[in-house]
């Protein structure tokens, strides 16, 4: 890049003066445009041909017209929108994700279902919808004996900037952790990174495997976090085989994507228990239909896709944009960038 030519940055998403201000004071450089978009085609309109960075929740229709456009920021850190769509096909564009703002707030997410599922909150209030105390035919501490986190082993299958801080925080409550990882060789998170958060040096857990050795690792955890991305080669990660393989009393909880796991399955597995319950945030269709027998469950907890969400969300993705708009200036590498041959 020559020095002191603009940077044309077109924000797609709904930011405040403020957040916007915070990006201009990256660089002298960078001239920053909020041009909201709620759809694909709705964004193609509000792109021009100097746009040279693009920050959306989704890729534009076409890059006719774009020929400057070199950097896409997805306001996610999945990537499930922009997989196929002409930026994913143009390798001059770089794509980089929202990995590592997540974090605390998804870990946070599945601490507590774990404790809710640990300490059977759904029959507390199924019996306070009532209006009865447990006294028949079991009493209260029979009926609710509870069960304890610490000491128990919590499998981690998608140890990346999330799973690393769900890993931080159960290693905090005195749980074993256990990990499976694309690629076990490579422990260090090398992308975005909120300070104090997650295991950026991979020390946490007590063993990272490799996917080929996730069937092995089952019948050790009394809970199975799904962490990971959705990918050809994880699509359907946990089926029959491998709720079977789980433990009776283990708990399974997906803040990843639906479609890693075989969803008729699961509600038989929960159904006919073959495990203890589950704590489900996303599904193979969203929203999920009024038909799927998992409404029906007593020992499922379901949430509308919301284990990210904070109050704070816009603010810590201003920071991480921020970051690296500073490295894009710089002319250095950016961080979580998305590389395609994996899919994330």
């Amino acid at each position: 890049m020559s020095t002191g030519r603009p940077i044309h940055v077109v924000c797609a998403r709904s930011l405040s003066e403020q957040h916007v201000a915070r990006l201009r004071a990256v660089s002298p450089r960078l001239v920053v445009h909020l041009r909201p978009a709620g759809n694909r085609a709705e964004l193609q309109l509000q792109l021009s041909p100097e746009v040279e960075v693009l920050f959306s929740s989704f890729a534009p229709e076409s890059l006719a017209g774009l020929p400057n456009l070199r950097w896409l920021q997805s306001r996610s850190a999945g990537i499930n929108t922009v997989v196929d769509t002409p930026v994913w096909k143009a390798d001059h564009v770089a794509i980089t994700t929202a990995s590592g703002i997540h974090g605390p707030t998804i870990a946070e997410y599945v601490t507590g279902m774990m404790i809710a599922l640990a300490r059977d909150f759904i029959g507390f209030l199924a019996f306070q919808r009532r209006s009865q105390w447990p006294i028949s035919p079991r009493n209260n501490f029979e009926q609710f004996p509870g069960r304890d986190l610490r000491g128990a082993t919590v499998l981690i299958i998608g140890y990346g900037s999330i799973g690393r801080e769900i890993g931080r925080q159960c290693h905090a409550l005195g749980m074993r952790v256990l990990a499976v990882k694309r690629d076990p060789s490579r422990r260090a998170d090398t992308g975005y990174l909120i300070a104090g958060t997650g295991d950026p040096d991979g020390v946490i857990p007590e063993r990272i495997a490799a996917p080929s050795e996730l069937d092995s690792m089952l019948p050790e955890a009394e809970y199975v976090v799904l962490a990971s991305a959705s990918t050809a080669a994880n699509r359907g990660l946990i089926g029959e085989a491998q709720l079977r393989l789980m433990r009776g009393d283990a708990f399974l909880i997906n803040i990843a994507r639906g479609d890693l796991v075989d969803e008729a399955a699961l509600a038989r597995a929960l159904r006919e228990r073959w495990i203890a319950g589950a704590a489900l945030d996303v599904f193979a269709r969203e929203p999920l239909g009024a038909d799927s027998p998992l409404w029906a469950l007593d020992n499922v907890i379901l949430s509308p896709h919301v284990a990210g969400i904070t109050p704070r969300y816009d603010d810590l993705m201003t920071d991480l944009l921020a970051e690296n708009l500073r490295h894009y200036v710089a002319g250095e590498p950016l961080l979580n960038l998305v590389d395609r041959s994996l899919g994330y």
